[in-house]
């Protein structure tokens, strides 16, 4: 849902619908906005919900002098923006979404502070609904190094892990700042090289995650022989609070982009038949093969996050290829007009754009084009 209108130069917005992005680009832009109906017509869970109010207490440690003003029902708030300190915190990360939901903010902020981040958040570090914290540590993390280029003081440490749906698990994460960051053009379609991955079980049997090994090992072994999957089992208080298990799967290219995908299985309170180990490792697999199949040179589920640095680059012209756009990456590029004026050229990529010929053609492969606004970070330069 786009923009409603604009009130005494608040953005007005209806709905609960993308309310990270508007949160993260109103943060960003200095930009206040008022977001109202916020579930409105739900009678059983009326209002903001509680992973949403803790997404805004975590962008209140972040920045220095943000207000926010939530209504009597919850249905409506104002979010004045602050500007982005950082530093050293921690955060206890509301339940009803895993830690990937806000780590995905301190990815795109980490780099504007004044600070460097080293944030320890506390909760579920894997989840159906947000991407799992080993899931940006393979992809999320390689994009931003592409735009950093000198990764040093890029950290993302797995201290507990905690599954659904009562948590228990502990992340570190560390970014340094840059004063701007750089244009770069990605319009080459490289071939993966290898296959690396991780399973995971808490507070279950070993054995779990290794039948979901040897399941995922032998649809990729199909295709490539570096194929190595290593198991992680975490005992006592570093399991968390909850039984589990989950597989992780990375395929890195040979210019340095990296697919994952990731498979969970089903908690005690979800409908249907259990999970089996073999089930996951194959489902895991199987998405693994349908990001490659996408292609480009990010992942579907961070396409948001390349375009959003190409866009706060320097003043200078950005190209990068993707597979087919998501919807929540359509609807980041309309906000993106919204909150900054700047818009994107998007075309078909062809052939000649690529280097892997028709094999790979079956995709329809978008390049992005954009000059950046040349943001800077302000804050940096003032310290």
């Amino acid at each position: 849902m786009s923009c409603c209108g604009k009130e005494n130069n608040v953005f007005i917005y209806k709905g609960s619908n993308f309310l990270k992005q508007r949160l993260l680009l109103s943060t960003l832009s200095g930009k206040p906005i008022e977001v109202r109906e916020i579930r409105s017509l739900d009678e059983a869970n009326p209002g903001m919900q509680g992973y949403e109010v803790s997404l805004l207490q975590l962008l209140d440690k972040v920045a220095n002098g943000s207000r926010t003003t939530i209504d009597r029902t919850g249905c409506s708030f104002r979010y004045q923006p602050g500007l982005l300190h950082g530093g050293t915190f921690q955060h206890d990360c509301d339940p009803g979404r895993g830690i990937g939901y806000y780590l995905d903010v301190l990815l795109a902020l980490g780099p504007f502070c004044k600070q460097p981040l080293a944030v320890t958040l506390t909760g579920v570090t894997n989840s159906r609904e947000s991407p799992s914290v080993d899931h940006i540590k393979a992809s999320a993390m390689a994009t931003l190094k592409r735009f950093l280029l000198v990764d040093e003081g890029l950290e993302l440490s797995i201290l507990k892990r905690g599954m659904m749906p009562d948590g228990g698990g502990e992340i570190v994460f560390r970014c340094p700042v840059r004063k701007s960051i750089k244009a770069i053009q990605c319009t080459k379609q490289a071939m993966v090289k290898r296959i690396r991955g991780t399973a995971y079980c808490c507070k279950v049997s070993p054995a779990m995650a290794n039948r979901a090994v040897d399941h995922a090992k032998g649809v990729m072994l199909q295709f490539l022989p570096d194929v190595y999957i290593n198991t992680d089992q975490h005992k006592g208080k570093r399991s968390g609070n909850s039984p589990g298990y989950g597989i992780n799967l990375m395929a890195e290219t040979t210019d340095g982009a990296v697919f994952s995908a990731e498979a969970l299985c089903k908690t005690m309170d979800q409908p249907g038949n259990p999970s089996i180990p073999e089930d996951v490792g194959r489902d895991a697999a199987l998405r693994l093969l349908d990001e490659i199949y996408r292609g480009g040179c990010v992942e579907s589920t961070f396409q948001w996050l390349a375009v959003l640095y190409m866009a706060l680059s320097q003043k200078d012209v950005s190209k990068f290829l993707t597979g087919p756009l998501s919807q929540y990456t359509i609807y980041f590029l309309q906000h993106l007009r919204e909150f900054f004026g700047i818009t994107f050229k998007l075309e078909n990529a062809t052939d000649e754009d690529e280097s892997t010929g028709d094999e790979l053609s079956g995709s329809n492969k978008v390049l992005l084009t954009c000059v950046g606004i040349g943001y800077n970070n302000f804050s940096r330069r003032v310290n």
